[in-house]
């Protein structure tokens, strides 16, 4: 099986109605992890709402209004442990939730753009012949990992 040779739909399926909506992501500081987003990836904020003693947002890329990262902030989290990454290879010792994927047309400028922007860069670029994509990660500021994925021709 390849990417470049999907599988048939299956539109009979119970489930075929189902698509990505967003990921969310729990931090200890709303407005820490909003601004991150907002100023170092140009993320818009499509909506904001309090639940118990947190604070919630939808934030979107620049130009989709298809996939958001939902922030669940504030509060006081459980204290579990957060692994921290050396890099890719490092992070892939531990289990859960591992990361979320955005697709970019140049992953080799976008993390440019994200180094000169402050970004930790957790993985630099590299090329996954596998899945036919050159691949890259970062962190935000409390360490979630996020993925760039560049479609090669």
């Amino acid at each position: 099986m390849s990417l470049r040779h999907l599988p048939e739909k299956t539109p009979s399926s119970l489930f075929a109605s189902m698509r990505g909506h967003h990921a969310a992501v729990r931090v200890p500081d709303y407005e820490a992890e909003k601004r991150w987003f907002i100023e170092k990836l140009d993320f818009r904020v499509i909506h904001e709402w309090p639940y118990e003693d947190q604070n919630l947002a939808y934030v979107g890329p620049a130009n989709d209004d298809h996939f958001y990262i939902e922030i669940l902030g504030d509060g006081v989290p459980s204290p579990t442990p957060k692994a921290t990454y050396r890099d890719l290879s490092d992070s892939l010792r531990y289990a859960g939730f591992h990361h979320v994927c955005l697709q970019v047309d140049d992953v080799d400028a976008t993390v440019a753009e994200l180094r000169r922007r402050g970004v930790t860069i957790v993985t630099e670029p590299f090329v996954l012949k596998v899945i036919d994509r050159r691949l890259a990660f970062f962190a935000d500021p409390f360490g979630n990992l996020f993925e760039l994925a560049e479609v090669l021709a």
